[in-house]
C-alpha cells in the first residue's frame, strides 16, 4: 500500500481524475439521449444501472488491456492497394471506426426523427421505442467504445492499475451525480437536444479520425498510419474538439436569446 500512495502516484490519479472528467462529457451526453428511449417511469434506473455495469466492465477492461495491451497492439491484417487503401487495422482500429459508425448513425437517425415527427409535445411513443434492457445493453456497449480512447490516454500517463481504476470509479460516480441534471435540463430546453446530436455527431467523426493512426501509435511505424487516396486519416485534436463545442453552444445560446427576444416584440407589435 506504501509503495502505491506515492507523491508520483497521487499526482498521476489527479491528473487521470482531470482527464476521466474531459473525456467522460460525450460519454454522459450520449447515456442522457439514449436514456430517453426508454419507458419514462424507467428511464432514471436505467441511467443508474447502465452506468454501475459499464463503469464495472470499463474496470474490466482495463486489467484486461495492462495483460493483453502488447498482442492487441499488432495489427492482424494490413492494406497494400498502393494509392488506394493503405495502412495496418488492429483492435483499436476497429473500436474507433465501430464507434464511429454507430455514433454518427444514431445522431443522425435521431435528428432525422425531429424533422418527421408531426408534435414535439406528445412524442411519447418514440421515447418507449426500447425497453429498459435493451436500452441499458445500449449504454454499456457504448461506454465500453467511449472508454477505449480515455483508458488508452491514461495507459500513456501510468500502469498502476490501483491508480487507474481509481480514476475510472471516480468518473463513474460523477457521472452518476450529473445524469440526471442533464437530463432534466434537456428536458426543460428541448431545443438543446438538437445542439446534443450534433455534438454525437462530431464525436463520431473525432472516433474514425482516432482509428487512422491507432496500429501505427501502438507499434511505432509510420507506415501502418490508415491512407485513403494516399492522404493520411489524421485525428481531430482535443483542443479542436472542445472549440467546436464551444461555437455550438455559443451558437445556440444567441440563437436562442435572439429568438425570444424576436418573439416579444412580435407579440408586443401585434397588440
Amino acid at each position: 500500500m506504501a509503495d502505491i500512495l506515492t507523491i508520483e502516484n497521487l499526482s498521476n490519479l489527479l491528473v487521470l481524475c482531470f482527464l476521466q472528467a474531459v473525456l467522460g462529457f460525450d460519454n454522459l451526453l450520449y447515456i442522457t439521449i439514449e436514456s430517453q428511449r426508454a419507458p419514462i417511469e424507467h428511464q432514471k434506473a436505467v441511467r443508474f444501472w447502465g452506468i454501475i455495469i459499464a463503469v464495472l466492465l470499463r474496470v474490466v477492461l482495463l486489467f484486461t488491456m495492462i495483460q493483453l495491451i502488447d498482442s492487441m497492439s499488432e495489427p492482424f491484417f494490413v492494406f497494400d492497394w498502393t494509392g488506394v487503401l493503405e495502412g495496418g487495422v488492429n483492435f483499436a482500429t476497429l473500436v474507433f471506426i465501430l464507434g464511429g459508425v454507430f455514433i454518427i448513425y444514431t445522431a443522425v437517425k435521431e435528428i432525422g426523427h425531429m424533422l418527421t415527427i408531426d408534435r414535439l409535445d406528445t412524442d411519447v411513443e418514440h421515447k418507449r421505442g426500447k425497453s429498459a434492457a435493451q436500452v441499458i445493453a445500449v449504454i454499456v456497449m457504448m461506454n465500453l467504445m467511449f472508454s477505449f480512447d480515455s483508458i488508452l490516454s491514461s495507459l500513456a500517463i501510468t500502469d498502476v492499475f490501483p491508480v487507474l481504476a481509481c480514476a475510472i470509479l471516480a468518473s463513474g460516480f460523477a457521472m452518476l451525480v450529473l445524469a440526471d441534471g442533464v437530463t432534466k435540463f434537456l428536458e426543460k430546453n428541448r431545443m438543446y437536444e438538437v445542439l446534443g446530436l450534433f455534438i454525437l455527431l462530431i464525436v463520431g467523426v473525432v472516433l474514425l479520425g482516432e482509428s487512422g493512426p491507432a496500429a501505427a501509435h501502438a507499434m511505432h511505424d509510420d507506415t501502418l498510419q490508415i491512407k485513403v487516396f494516399g492522404q493520411a486519416i489524421i485525428p481531430m485534436s482535443k483542443s479542436t474538439f472542445y472549440f467546436a463545442i464551444i461555437v455550438l453552444v455559443a451558437v445556440e445560446v444567441v440563437q436562442s436569446g435572439y429568438s425570444r427576444k424576436l418573439a416579444a416584440e412580435r407579440s408586443a407589435a401585434s397588440r
